[in-house]
């Protein structure tokens, strides 16, 4: 059984992929206390390697504790009681205040012994591919947010399946991976159905959904809760240049939009929470004070990363959808 893997393509240096390999042949339960380890010569023959470069390898190792040296007769495995070190390339769509919470989350779940890299495509896929692509064997887990970008799944199919974690949204293409994720659909429309007696004071619901960023589920959920309750409703894909008819409610899945209809609120001198009403999505603290508070439909973020993070140490593989709920303030 081979317990060494290097590969010459990876920037990854060499030593610490020899430490790699030991480390997960030992996790893997391949390795047992007392089992020898290929010997210096042969690893450094095997892969054309210098001597130095696989004694730096095991001298990390025997520092730390994981393998012991017999003076004449090699390296032998000393303890399986130790935290496989995770390197985890971690990729984002953007950072803004919730994913911070969601990040800040993970990273304090994970522990010191993890070191967490964080890359952001920005919604363009040709960066998505060119993060994925020179990242690819460097990392012991790969957490990554698709978003709505086409061509995901065959970005992400050559990175190591069992490594893969997907974050924040999924969908069929990409069920074979584990994930901690929104359903949208279920969020809008259960958010909605918790606010339907406020509802019920106004004429209209007007979502804002530029489809460019946004996941389809959302207007998925609004336009099915509509037709399900009977309200009349309204799907444009942005605020410019637009008024504001009292009596109508907006559902802001972007925050400038949502600073777009407050100010022409103030424009139109319109009281909001009563000649029209706003829900938000996405809660940050900033959102609880704003005129007499705006209203959101809101996952837990904090939590998305705790579960996300418990999941690759305890090395689960579930698909878990996060909670969502929404919080009722001033402005509905």
């Amino acid at each position: 059984m081979k317990l060494i893997h290097i590969d010459s393509f990876r920037s990854l240096p060499k030593y610490r992929q020899i430490v790699l390999s030991v480390e997960t042949a030992i996790s893997e339960k391949r390795l047992r206390r007392g089992d020898k380890l290929p010997s210096v010569n042969k690893v450094a023959l095997e892969f054309s390697l210098s001597r130095d470069t696989v004694l730096l390898a095991y001298e990390d190792l025997k520092k730390r504790g994981i393998i012991y040296a017999r003076l004449g007769k090699g390296y032998y495995v000393k303890s399986e009681e130790f935290t496989l070190e995770q390197r985890v390339f971690l990729l984002f769509d953007e950072f803004n205040s919730f994913k911070e919470d969601l990040y800040n989350s993970f990273k304090e779940t994970m522990g010191s012994s993890a070191q967490i890299d964080i890359f952001f495509h920005y919604f363009n896929i040709d960066v998505f591919k060119k993060l994925v692509n020179e990242n690819n064997g460097d990392y012991s887990k790969y957490v990554i947010m698709p978003t709505t970008l086409q061509g995901v799944p065959d970005i992400i199919k050559a990175l190591p399946k069992n490594d893969v974690y997907i974050l924040d949204q999924t969908n069929a293409s990409l069920a074979e991976y584990p994930s901690v994720h929104q359903n949208f659909v279920t969020d809008m429309y259960n958010g909605l159905t918790a606010g339907i007696t406020k509802l019920r004071k106004y004429s209209k619901l007007v979502l804002i959904f530029p489809a460019f960023k946004q996941p389809p589920g959302m207007k998925e959920g609004f336009l099915r809760f509509c037709n399900d309750n009977g309200f009349s409703y309204e799907v444009i894909p942005d605020f410019e240049n637009h008024s504001i008819t009292p009596g109508e409610v907006y559902v802001i899945p972007n925050d400038r939009h949502l600073v777009n209809v407050i100010e022409q609120a103030r424009v139109q001198q319109l009281r909001i929470g009563r000649d029209v009403g706003i829900i938000s999505y996405n809660d940050i603290p900033l959102k609880k004070v704003v005129g007499n508070g705006i209203t959101t439909i809101s996952t837990d973020f904090t939590a998305m990363g705790k579960i996300l993070a418990e999941m690759i140490v305890l090395q689960k593989r579930d698909s878990v959808e996060n909670a969502s709920r929404l919080i009722q303030r001033g402005s509905l």
